[in-house]
């Protein structure tokens, strides 16, 4: 079974304020990409053989650990991970892949396990992957709404530079919080090849650990993108373009100097 473990952007995320667990409130909107990372999964008579970064560390070893144990292992699975996307660019990779590993376990092994429970288990973004396409999300991304776009051609640059999540949240202060994202404005927006009134409360922060970023959003607008944003906590951003051959152009500029690479959002992309 071979399923692809599609990116994600945040088209705006904003920082409420910190909660009383120490996590953060945010209000998001996921878009799934249409590239991502390659995840082939295939049953064996027992234990996980995984090949991929970081065995028994990475998201995807755990995601079939847990859902196997919590299905009572009715036998063992083969998973082999080639990686597509960078690793600490806020492009949602590892969730992703453990998104994919749960739903064709679900299928190989079928039993009562609460997969969205499990997927939070595991990470805030991973119960997004489960669902795909466009979603509202609330809490720490688990609350989600799903949301219709129609096909947007877009551009993912990533200037090789790994920014862990929770470096980007201890940089957090109160004056990034800021108020809900104003979902309608934004939907209306990109579907009418229109600036998105969108922000993201972790830009501040991750800025302030890398100033140079700032000039990544730069060029990116030099290059004609639209709505350029940093994806999640970065080090990724993302911009639109006018259509397919304007992102086909920015892309064979920007290959040089980091990761690049682009496609669309909207439409049925990244649903399961």
């Amino acid at each position: 079974m071979e399923r692809l473990a599609p990116g994600k952007v945040n088209l705006g995320l904003s920082l409420l304020g910190r909660r009383k667990d120490g996590y953060h409130e945010l209000h998001t909107l996921f878009a799934a990409l249409s590239f991502g990372d390659r995840v082939v999964v295939e049953p064996i008579p027992e234990g996980i053989a995984f090949q991929g970064r970081y065995g028994r560390r990475n998201l995807a070893y755990r995601a079939a650990e847990a859902y196997l144990e919590r299905a009572g292992w009715p036998g063992g699975v083969r998973i082999v991970l080639e990686k597509e996307l960078p690793e600490g660019a806020g492009l949602g990779g590892g969730s992703s892949d453990a998104a994919q590993v749960l739903l064709a376990l679900k299928a190989l092994y079928p039993a009562e396990v609460d997969l969205m429970a499990l997927a939070l288990s595991l990470g805030a973004d991973v119960p997004f992957f489960l669902m795909g396409g466009v979603a509202e999300a609330r809490g720490v991304g688990e609350r989600l709404e799903p949301k219709a776009l129609p096909p947007l051609p877009v551009v993912v640059y990533g200037p090789g530079l790994r920014l862990p999540t929770p470096l980007v949240y201890r940089e957090v202060k109160p004056h990034d919080f800021a108020p809900e994202l104003p979902v309608e404005a934004i939907l209306e927006a990109l579907a009418q090849g229109e600036e998105p009134p969108y922000w993201n409360s972790l830009e501040g922060p991750a800025f302030r650990l890398h100033p140079e970023l700032r000039e990544v959003k730069a060029r990116l607008k030099a290059l004609g993108l639209y709505g350029v944003l940093m994806s999640g906590s970065g080090s990724a951003f993302f911009g639109f373009a006018r259509d397919l051959e304007h992102a086909k152009e920015v892309v064979a500029l920007l290959r040089r100097t980091g990761y690049a690479r682009y496609g669309t959002i909207g439409g049925a992309h990244g649903a399961p």
